[in-house]
C-alpha cells in the first residue's frame, strides 16, 4: 500500500511536512508518520515512492537501537516506540500505520540542521569551485569532486527555511552565535562522532556515507542534547557504493540524488508540481530498498514481519 495522505481521526494534526505528518498524542508525546511523498530541491513532486516511509522509519530505528549504542552507550534520543502508544489509535487506523510511525518525546528543537560532510560534493562542491570555501570555511587547493576532506569530516550547519526555499548554509561560528558555546560544542562533537561511527559501519557493508544531517533538541530539565528526527536515511544522506567509487568522477548514488540528477538534466530542478516518469521512480524505489538491505542485513518485508 502506498500512502500519500493520511488523515488520522484519533489524534490532532500539528504539522504536515513534506514527507512526515506530526500528530499530538499528549502534552509530552508526538506521533511522527512517514508517508511515501517525495520531494526534490525542497519541492514536493507529483509522485510517491512506495515503501519509502517505512524504509525511512525502520532504518532510523535500526541505527538508533541496533548500531549507534555500540559506539555511544549513553546516546539520548527522542524515540519511545515504533507505532502508536498503547490505546491511542482505533484498530481501523492501525494497519496503514505499521512500519511508518514513531512515538517520540517532545523536545525544544535547535534552529538549524547539523550537517557533517566527509566528502566534497553537492552544494559544498559548488561553493568550493567558486570561492575555495565550504560554508565559508577555507579548504585546501586542488580538491577534486568526491574527494574526502583531507583533515577529516567537517561540520557545516544549515538553517531550515519555509517550504519552497533552499536551506541556508552557514558558518559554524554563526550557529555558535545562535545557541551559545555550550550547546554548540555538544552538537558539533556529537554530530561528528555519529557520522564517523555510521561511516565506519556502512563502509564495512560496501557503502560510503558522503554526508548526512542530524537534528537535535534539548531537554530543558537535564540540559542534555537529544538526537531527533530521522537519521542516516536516503532522504537525509548521500550514500555511494564503494564499488566503482573514484575521486574526480560523479559517483553512483543509493539515495535521492538519482532523482535529483534526472530533474536537473531535464531542466526541472526547484519546481513544484513535477510528474516524474515511472521508470525513474521505480529506480529510486530500488535504490532505497537496496540501501535498506545493505545497512540492516534484511529485506524490508522481513523487518515488517517482525513488528
Amino acid at each position: 500500500m502506498t500512502i500519500e495522505t493520511l488523515d488520522l481521526k484519533s489524534l490532532p494534526l500539528i504539522r504536515k511536512g513534506k514527507v512526515r505528518d506530526i500528530y499530538e498524542v499528549n502534552e509530552s508525546t508526538l506521533l511522527l508518520v512517514a508517508t511515501d511523498r517525495i520531494s526534490a530541491f525542497d519541492f514536493l513532486l507529483d509522485n510517491t515512492v512506495r515503501d519509502k516511509g517505512k524504509i525511512l522509519t525502520l532504518l532510523t530505528h535500526h541505527w538508533i537501537f541496533n548500531i549507534l549504542p555500540t559506539y555511544f552507550p549513553d546516546l539520548k534520543h527522542h524515540i519511545m516506540s515504533l507505532g502508536l502508544p498503547t490505546g491511542s489509535s482505533p484498530t481501523n487506523e492501525a494497519t496503514c500505520l505499521i512500519g511508518r510511525t514513531m512515538a517520540v518525546r517532545k523536545y525544544t528543537m535547535f534552529p538549524f540542521e547539523c550537517i557533517v560532510r566527509g566528502y566534497i560534493t553537492g552544494s559544498a562542491w559548488a561553493e568550493y569551485k567558486q570561492s575555495g570555501t565550504v560554508h565559508g570555511i577555507k579548504q585546501p587547493a586542488a580538491l577534486q569532486h568526491g574527494q574526502p576532506f583531507p583533515s577529516g569530516p567537517i561540520y557545516t550547519p544549515a538553517i531550515k527555511v519555509p517550504y519552497g526555499g533552499r536551506d541556508e548554509n552557514i558558518h559554524p561560528a554563526k550557529a555558535r552565535e545562535m545557541v551559545g558555546d555550550q550547546w554548540a560544542d555538544q552538537m558539533e562533537n556529537l554530530a561528528l562522532g555519529l557520522y564517523r561511527a555510521a561511516h565506519d559501519w556502512a563502509l564495512q557493508r560496501g557503502i560510503i556515507i558522503a554526508d548526512t544531517k542530524f537534528e537535535f533538541g534539548h531537554d530543558e530539565d537535564t540540559g542534555e542534547v537529544i538526537l531527533a528526527d530521522e537519521i542516516l536515511t536516503p532522504d537525509c544522506s548521500r550514500f555511494w557504493p564503494v564499488q566503482g567509487y573514484a575521486v574526480g568522477q560523479v559517483p553512483k548514488s543509493f539515495d535521492k540524488q538519482y532523482l535529483c540528477d534526472w530533474l536537473t538534466e531535464n531542466g526541472l530542478g526547484a519546481k513544484a508540481g513535477i510528474k516524474v516518469p515511472d521508470e525513474i521512480i521505480a529506480q529510486t524505489r530500488s535504490n532505497y530498498h537496496e540501501i535498506f538491505q545493505r545497512l540492516t542485513g534484511q529485506t524490508l518485508e522481513t523487518a515488517l514481519a517482525s513488528l
